[in-house]
């Protein structure tokens, strides 16, 4: 337990002749400085130290001893925990308890009605599954007796998945034409902000419906056909969740290439998966740059067909705040300008009734053979598991507006920006730029525009904006109490510290002057005016200049959190009353594994806690055999889900050998994984040839075969190593050729070379 004796700091005495100018100062034995905020009848106090007495008005710790959900329910026995919105994360507080209050609205309101689910799911998944399926989403025609069908084993044959087999759905019509028959016509589908600051723009479900219906029209015209390839090279514009929904509603398979990968990226996905039509636009701005991705496209489309496989349409979107049509390269005959042909046609389309075991889409995800590999999802699973998940992982209500900062390159773009959301009748937010454009404070300045209430981004981020920000320190030692604030000298020592120059008075009120705070009545006051000073210091409050009052849940994804970052995002963006989704989840699981669901039990800070409902992980020893209680080994997963891919595009053996040979019996997840006492599920990263940059998996050999290519390099070794903000940086131990010193121009053209070719 935490309290709090008074005594004065050697900030103190610097600080008091001003404050006493403003405010009307109260000291108690020169202990205790207490402000009285004029006219507010509020009360300012200034803490000097922490010391280990009982103090219960300003944190509340609790010794918990409650059973957390697992697949073997432990004990938490004797660990400090914290109340959600009661006070602050620290470093000494080892879980986060969800407050009566959020559990009491929750989805899954504690861990008894989650294990009661959970349980349901593991002993009964035919049951459990096909429950949700008949009940929740749209089917022209339901599956046969034979819910799912599976073997994992390779000793008994081809590895199969199979889930609603026989059942006749259409997942554009279950994300769209469900929700508008169901009244949801006139709510807001996608809300869109611009790189630039200033342009934004809306389309209801109705709206969106017509446009994804227009582009689908446009698609049958030009002779794309159910089963076939459509390669989708877009920026985070609105035309990219409608390429994808117009491509499901066909029957097409779209092949989305992340818009920042090179021409030799995108034209080995093209090579591969045969597309009938190339979507892409002219340019967009990612901050103050501009990249040209037409460029790009027409270079890879040249790349191509020298491997023999032409594309004869590049349907192309005119991105005019990024580049005009007139400066835009053209290759007469192939290339067509979306606004020109796409709203001509009709606003409806007729569906394409498919197969639950039809293709949805085809993902390329890095290996560690240096190819690239076409994680292939079907329709029916994937379509009910991803919908289930985000409602239960986000505690989805239908008021939220959700945003997922991942681009749709991605699987997390897929899964929870277009079809999860959107399966349940969401109001999602795009965002095209940088999340640091045109400051730190971007993400901070959309939320409260949209009044985002669901904000799910990835570690990365949250580590570069604490860089950017750091006010993970500034804020460790303040405690909100409705209508009181606590601030420790130490904490304001820190911030001197912290701010540049010498001139500890001047920056501590520089720091000051941008501080605000927050009452339950809605009054804010500023810590300190300080007109009389001049500007010191820049102003770094990038979080915390804007109230992020709306947000309700927060999410982690691409890559385990570490604690600190945990506690920042928990404290400082979230105002200690957001819970954490941490999930951890994969391109190959289609969507959540592992993951908190809110409200239901006690989080620990980095850890992506329990499975979710019909998820059954294991950790094995490098034998196989299954590790019981507290353990760390390799992590597994034993009997199928909805939402697995159920091949490698064009490559089944590969598949087979990649995720089902080297622990038989189980999906083999490549990653390493440690549970604890009380049977949380820690991440620990790769454990095969892949390094995980900022969430995104790169192959070493992708990286060494770059380098190699260089008429200079010999031979190549790369290995992942730990970075402070992207969690793993690439490190290369480069050979030059015979005669070739090292120099640091070499060093630039090698970097240079996997740039554009990775």
């Amino acid at each position: 337990m935490k309290s709090i004796s008074i005594s004065p700091g050697p900030i103190i005495p610097l600080i008091l002749p001003q404050l006493e100018h403003r405010y009307k100062i109260s000291r108690l034995n020169h202990r205790l400085p207490l402000l009285h905020l004029d006219g507010a009848g509020r009360s300012l106090l200034l803490m000097a130290s922490l010391n280990n007495h009982n103090h219960n008005h300003h944190f509340r710790h609790a010794d918990s001893t409650a059973s957390p959900p697992s697949s073997a329910v432990a004990k938490i026995s004797h660990l400090k925990a914290v109340v959600l919105g009661d006070a602050p994360a620290s470093e000494e507080d080892d879980v986060v308890l969800p407050s009566h209050d959020f559990s009491r609205q929750a989805l899954v309101p504690s861990q008894q009605k989650y294990l009661e689910m959970y349980k349901a799911s593991i002993e009964n998944p035919a049951g459990f599954w096909s429950g949700i399926a008949s009940s929740e989403f749209y089917w022209k025609q339901r599956w046969g007796d034979q819910v799912y069908s599976e073997n994992l084993d390779v000793r008994r044959g081809n590895i199969k998945i199979e889930w609603f087999k026989g059942g006749i759905t259409n997942v554009c019509y279950n994300c769209l034409d469900r929700h508008i028959d169901a009244g949801l016509a006139d709510k807001i589908a996608l809300y869109w902000e611009s790189n630039e600051p200033g342009f934004d723009a809306t389309l209801t479900y109705s709206q969106l419906l017509q446009r994804v219906c227009q582009l689908a029209n446009y698609l049958k015209s030009v002779g794309v056909r159910k089963g076939d390839a459509v390669v989708v090279y877009l920026p985070m514009l609105m035309e990219l969740p409608i390429t994808m929904l117009a491509c499901a509603r066909i029957g097409a398979v779209h092949s989305v290439v992340f818009a920042g990968f090179s021409l030799e990226s995108l034209a080995q996905r093209i090579v591969d998966c045969k597309p009938k039509v190339v979507i892409t636009c002219n340019a967009v701005k990612r901050g103050p740059k501009t990249v040209f991705l037409k460029d790009i496209v027409d270079a890879a489309l040249i790349d191509s067909a020298n491997k023999g496989i032409s594309v004869d349409v590049c349907l192309t979107y005119e991105n005019q705040l990024a580049l005009k049509r007139e400066k835009t390269k053209w290759k007469e005959g192939r290339d067509i300008w979306w606004e020109d042909v796409v709203p001509k046609y009709p606003t409806s389309c007729d569906v394409e009734w498919v197969d639950a075991e039809d293709p949805l889409f085809l993902l390329y995800t890095s290996g560690s053979t240096g190819k690239p590999k076409g994680v292939l999802h079907t329709t029916g699973g994937y379509m009910v598991y991803t919908a289930t998940t985000f409602k239960y992982a986000f505690d989805y209500k239908d008021s939220d507006v959700y945003w997922c900062t991942a681009d749709c390159g991605w699987i997390t773009g897929h899964s929870y920006v277009t079809y999860g959301p959107m399966l349940n009748g969401a109001t999602v937010l795009l965002y095209e730029g940088a999340p640091s454009y045109p400051d730190p404070g971007r993400c901070w300045d959309i939320v409260d525009k949209y009044k985002v209430t669901i904000f799910y981004t990835a570690p990365t981020l949250v580590r570069s904006l604490m860089r950017d920000g750091d006010e993970a320190s500034y804020f460790s030692n303040l405690v909100y109490l409705g209508s009181n604030l606590l601030l420790s000298s130490i904490f304001i020592q820190y911030c001197c510290l912290k701010l540049s120059g010498s001139n500890k008075e001047r920056n501590l009120f520089e720091f000051c002057k941008h501080s605000v705070i927050f009452f339950d009545s809605g009054m804010k006051v500023y810590l300190h005016d300080l007109r009389d000073y001049p500007l010191a210091c820049k102003d770094h409050l990038y979080v915390t200049r804007y109230s992020r009052k709306s947000l309700r849940v927060l999410g982690s994804v691409g890559e385990p959190i570490n604690p600190s970052a945990w506690r920042w995002f928990f404290n400082v963006v979230g105002g200690s009353r957001c819970p954490i989704s941490d999930t951890w989840w994969q391109t190959e699981t289609g969507g959540f594994m592992i993951t908190p669901l809110p409200g239901a039990w006690p989080q620990k800070p980095g850890s992506a806690t329990f499975p979710f409902f019909g998820v059954q992980p294991v950790i094995v020893d490098e034998k196989g055999v299954e590790l019981d209680g507290e353990c760390s080994g390799y992590l597994c997963v034993k009997s199928s889900w909805p939402g697995a891919f159920r091949t490698l595009y064009g490559d089944h053996e590969r598949y087979e050998t990649t995720y089902f040979k080297p622990f038989p019996g189980y999906y083999f997840t490549g990653d390493g994984c440690s549970r604890d006492k009380d049977g949380y599920h820690w991440l620990t990263g790769r454990v095969d040839d892949v390094i995980n940059v900022s969430g995104h998996r790169i192959g070493t050999a992708e990286v060494e075969s770059a380098l190699v290519s260089h008429p200079q390099c010999a031979e190549a070794a790369v290995v992942g190593v730990e970075h402070q903000v992207k969690g793993q940086g690439i490190y290369a131990f480069v050979t030059p050729v015979e005669g070739i010193s090292y120099s640091e121009e070499l060093r630039k053209s090698l970097i240079l070379t996997v740039r554009t070719q990775v």
